[in-house]
């Protein structure tokens, strides 16, 4: 489970890229009930999705020539600079190279070793996301990869997290739960599924992080996902973790998926 208190190496903020916002901000009212707004006059464009007035994700217009929309998890870092030789020296790349977000706090991009993207977030103003794990929010965080055990190592150095077995789901290979340092196990904040080898072409040869939002009804959620102009690929489905899961996208492609859990 993902919470708001927030531990390193833990996922704090997400942010979907758009190459038209607006449409972006009906899709996601629609099957969220997200509002999204500027906010700071300062912000250029980039607007943070509320719920109930919480902040729960970024919202940012396309930055660069070739950039597809895509759907980034960030994750808590106390030294984003001392990341970056980190992370090449792990055979990862740098995408973004530290920077200051205005005063909410100090960020970078990269791609793992196995073509992955991620991000970190170390906070000065804003901590990040204000509610976790409840309809409309994050609830865990997901990664697919053609290597396993690489994937695994990457982010045991990077962020020092901890792996235990869990059941994968049907025609992937193996799966290990996620639980950052200091934490846990009640904390798990997703996992690692190794895919299998003819499932590989699923991301395209690489890995790839999957941000999964609780719903109360999947069927609904998946049918806002339809009218709203978006893609539904697999799902819904009963998972090992008890609950039913669906893979999405949004009407640019920016991927993520849906869990809604059993019901006692």
């Amino acid at each position: 489970m993902i919470t708001t208190d927030f531990l390193p190496g833990s996922p704090c903020w997400l942010e979907v890229s758009s190459p038209d916002t607006d449409a972006s901000t009906a899709f996601y009212r629609r099957v969220f009930g997200w509002k999204a707004m500027e906010d700071t006059p300062e912000a250029a464009g980039y607007l943070t999705c509320r719920l109930d007035g919480d902040a729960i994700a970024g919202l940012s217009p396309l930055l660069g020539e070739g950039e597809r929309p895509a759907w980034t998890v960030f994750f808590q870092d106390p030294d984003v600079d001392s990341t970056v030789p980190a992370v090449e020296r792990l055979h990862g790349s740098v995408l973004v190279e530290p920077f200051d977000a205005l005063t909410a706090g100090r960020s970078a991009q990269f791609f793992d070793a196995q073509g992955a993207r991620f991000a970190v977030w170390n906070p000065i103003d804003f901590p990040g996301m204000e509610r976790t794990d409840s309809h409309g929010t994050l609830c865990r965080v997901e990664l697919l990869t053609p290597d396993g055990d690489g994937s695994e190592a990457f982010y045991r150095e990077l962020f020092r997290w901890h792996y235990s077995d869990a059941p994968a789901p049907a025609g992937a290979g193996r799966r290990r739960v996620i639980t950052p340092d200091g934490a846990g196990r009640d904390r798990d904040q997703g996992g690692i599924t190794a895919l299998a080898p003819d499932r590989v072409d699923d991301t395209e040869g690489s890995a790839e992080w999957n941000a999964v939002f609780r719903v109360d009804d999947v069927d609904r959620a998946l049918e806002a996902v339809r009218t709203g102009g978006g893609q539904v690929y697999t799902g819904p489905e009963p998972t090992p973790d008890a609950g039913r899961t669906a893979v999405c996208a949004d009407p640019f492609g920016a991927g993520f998926a849906l869990l809604e859990t059993a019901r006692g």
